[in-house]
């Protein structure tokens, strides 16, 4: 090491008076000691590499310039936690974002399942040991019809339990043309395969006819296995035979009829019609033996994975040593219940659930909340250019792909000549955090996804990223 390296490394102060100082220091004095002290250790290595490879120089040795340096390092560090988002992308099931915004009421019962101790096995009439998750699946035995009901932690392990149980080691038909993946890679074939089952692929990607289900039936075959292509459509010259059909053919050949539906759309109105995208009560009604499909996509809830079905099957799987693997927590059970519950009010719950509330709400209304947020950021940046404009978007989360949405938005062309990269990384890391949309070369501001009541807080996040 040359003499004026080591010249230098000997002006980095050391962590002691780092440390003192540290306790009156803008984005430090109000952190964890722990946290404060991994900073500037991490500060003081970072600036001992940059000086010997020239990076730096005596002056970042200064403690104000350390203790800066150590302050990123610990925004940096908070920023990857989970925090509070703005959504303007005008994606309402934004799987990075969390999907479904739950309901008031699932929030309320969270919290008040959290605070304390609660009856998650425990039957309170008879004092005896009780059934994890009794209540929501008496829920949805109401709402849908079904026998019985079994919730897991999401529709993949649904599936993966389904596929177990009633398949292993033997043979279910499928046609090609839903060999989905679903998010993270993850593929049905591969699924299938963890499941213990072997997939037998029937059709063409485009036609599968009832007849190909017929010809693939043999002594291996343990169940015809429908999967709602939930997250693309086929479109054109295609033909599949819907879950009634196959549901015949399976019980004609002494078969399981599952029907993986995925999003899970729940009750029987317009708005899925709209949509042309299937219930559950209406696959309950086709005769499906088990049905699985989410419980934070089109049902509203938290990331769930629900099974309905015959009340022998459903017990059956109850009793696999998979399920408790992969059972829910007292949490998860809380929020379900209370958004379920909102679904025994039908005439309501399009208000009360925040996903039904977003997708119905109509392209106009939107365009006059457009107009009051321009307003507000017209106020707060009075030299830029802000317009309000109709565009198209998208359900996400897997669900509801070919059903564009109609929707407004606050179309920002910055002035000054800054990156539009620049910009959106400053909104992101703000707090909260703002996630807008860019196109052509212009930051949006989707209505469908921002309620009224973050107008406020959107604004000061826009004006302190130009300032």
């Amino acid at each position: 090491m040359s003499e004026p390296a080591k010249a230098n490394l000997s002006q980095i102060p050391s962590v002691t008076v780092l440390l003192k100082a540290a306790e009156a220091a803008e984005g430090l004095r109000d952190l964890p000691s722990t946290v404060v002290t991994d900073a500037l250790r991490e500060a003081v290595e970072g600036l001992r590499s940059d000086l010997l490879g020239g990076g730096a120089s005596v002056a970042d040795c200064e403690v104000e310039a350390v203790l800066s340096r150590a302050a990123s390092i610990a925004a940096a560090r908070r920023v990857k936690r989970l925090t509070r988002v703005i959504n303007a992308t005008g994606v309402v099931l934004h799987t990075g974002l969390g999907r479904s915004v739950l309901p008031d009421a699932a929030v309320d019962r969270i919290a008040r399942v959290a605070r304390g101790y609660c009856s998650l096995e425990i039957d309170l009439e008879s004092g005896r040991r009780g059934k994890r998750g009794q209540y929501a699946e008496q829920l949805l035995c109401r709402l849908t019809g079904a026998e019985a009901a079994l919730i897991v932690n999401n529709n993949a392990a649904a599936t993966m339990l389904v596929l177990n149980g009633l398949a292993k080691n033997r043979e279910v038909v499928v046609s090609r043309g839903q060999l989905i993946e679903i998010g993270g890679s993850f593929r049905l074939p591969e699924v299938m395969s963890a499941g213990g089952a072997i997939l037998r692929e029937v059709g063409t990607t485009n036609k599968t006819h009832l007849r190909d289900y017929e010809a693939a039936v043999c002594e291996q075959t343990a169940m015809l296995m429908h999967v709602h292509t939930s997250n693309y459509r086929v479109v054109g010259f295609s033909e599949s035979p819907g879950t009634a059909e196959l549901t015949a053919l399976a019980h004609d050949r002494g078969l399981v009829m599952f029907d993986d539906l995925g999003s899970g759309a729940l009750l029987d109105d317009g708005l899925w019609a709209a949509a042309d995208e299937p219930t559950v009560i209406a696959s309950l009604k086709d005769g499906a033996d088990v049905v699985s499909f989410s419980g934070d996509k089109l049902l509203g809830g938290p990331q769930a994975g629900i099974l309905l079905g015959k009340r022998a099957i459903i017990d059956g799987l109850r009793r696999d040593p998979m399920a408790r693997a992969l059972r829910i927590d007292k949490l998860t059970i809380a929020a379900l219940e209370a958004t379920l519950e909102l679904y025994e009010s039908p005439e309501t719950v399009n208000r009360h659930v925040p996903l039904l509330a977003s997708l119905s709400t109509s392209a106009e209304s939107l365009e006059e909340r457009a107009e009051s947020l321009a307003s507000l950021l017209r106020a707060a940046l009075p030299s830029e250019a802000l317009e309000v404009s109709r565009e198209e978007t998208f359900a996400g989360g897997g669900s509801l792909p070919a059903w564009p949405i109609p929707t407004a938005v606050v179309r920002w062309r910055p002035t000054g000549g800054e990156s539009l990269d620049d910009i959106t990384k400053r909104l992101r890391t703000s707090n909260p955090s703002v996630l807008p949309r860019i196109r052509e070369g212009a930051i949006l501001f989707d209505l469908r996804t921002i309620d009224e009541s973050e107008f406020g807080e959107l604004v000061a996040v826009v004006a302190a990223a130009k300032s």
